[in-house]
């Protein structure tokens, strides 16, 4: 177990987000789910607490908590510097120049940071654990907020780019969707 898994949790309790809503069931049991799939698919510890903290600046698409961007030091000295950027990156970006550099060639891969309207750019390494931290979070509640045709395909190239497990995770969770 992570060696800071309780100051982490304890962090996000003491923000509240246990009585915040998100797809049908607490945002901090969301955030949990998150970071336990991301683990048991393999990422690392510092990608896993990336993806436990993924929306915690609020998205494009969840504005129901949002922490004032003013307080990512905090999160920094939690988590670690990357992993704070990368949550920061998953928050901040705007999706459609993210799956545009889906479909760009190799690195850098640049997105635009929808807060600043600054252009980013990432090594390989970074884009594809933004990758991970953004298909495991799609994964984790695709089947619960019933947004089957979200994205799809975005999620779908995102879940190839990473290889035979994380095509596993994206078809076994799309099964679901013709099971219902």
């Amino acid at each position: 177990m992570d060696r800071k898994w309780k100051q982490m949790t304890d962090f996000l309790v003491n923000l509240g987000v246990e009585q915040v809503a998100h797809t049908h069931k607490s945002y901090l049991t969301h955030l949990i789910a998150v970071y336990r799939l991301m683990e048991e698919h393999g990422c690392t510890e510092e990608v896993c607490r990336a993806g436990m903290f993924h929306s915690i600046y609020g998205t494009e698409l969840f504005q129901g908590f949002k922490l004032p961007v003013d307080r990512r030091s905090e999160i920094r000295d939690l988590i670690g510097d990357r992993a704070e950027r990368l949550a920061y990156l998953n928050c901040a970006m705007d999706r459609a120049s993210f799956d545009r550099a889906l479909e760009h060639g190799p690195a850098p891969y640049q997105i635009v940071d929808r807060l600043t309207a600054e252009e980013v750019h990432l090594n390989r390494a970074d884009f594809d654990d933004l990758c991970r931290v953004h298909l495991y979070d799609f994964l984790e509640q695709v089947a619960r907020a019933q947004r089957w045709d979200y994205r799809w395909s975005a999620y779908r190239r995102m879940a190839e780019r990473l290889g035979a497990d994380a095509t596993e995770a994206y078809d076994m969770v799309f099964k679901q969707q013709s099971e219902q």
